[in-house]
């Protein structure tokens, strides 16, 4: 049993998936209180276009771990969420600072449809991606 850089790069990638978990957890939330207009679409938005920017480095940072540590089956698997989100943040509605989530526009049906779906299918992922990340760990700690 060695220590090696796979190895590593599967504990950030667990330590990392858990913040993106929770993430997604607080994004279904968040949709669900502006569906049931618990909250405000602004406050909301203000408190969800801050962490846009940190979930999608989070994710590209352990993702470029995998392909320094030559993890191409992990990365692979990655790669259609790391297009989804560029191609998400490059078509966001315009507006002055970061996000995703303009307050203008959130509280149309098929938007907030749109955007809760995406919070449900981006948990189902991180939450198989740590599982996934957990197998890839200890196969890398027992191979070696």
């Amino acid at each position: 049993m060695a220590f090696n850089f796979s190895a590593f790069s599967y504990i950030i990638a667990l330590i990392v998936d858990a913040f993106l978990i929770f993430f997604a957890i607080f994004h279904v939330i968040a949709f669900d209180e502006l569906k049931t207009d618990y909250k405000n679409p602004i406050d909301q938005c203000n408190s969800l276009n801050p962490l846009v920017i940190p979930e999608y480095l989070l994710h590209l940072l352990f993702n470029l771990l995998f392909m320094v540590a030559g993890e191409w089956f992990s990365l692979c698997l990655n790669i259609p969420l790391i297009a989804y989100h560029i191609n998400r943040y490059r078509t966001r509605p315009v507006m002055t600072g970061p996000g995703l989530y303009d307050p203008t526009s959130i509280m149309n049906a098929d938007v907030l449809t749109k955007c809760q779906r995406e919070g449900w299918i981006k948990l189902a992922f991180y939450l198989l991606s740590f599982f996934y990340y957990l197998y890839g760990m200890i196969y890398s700690l027992i191979s070696t």
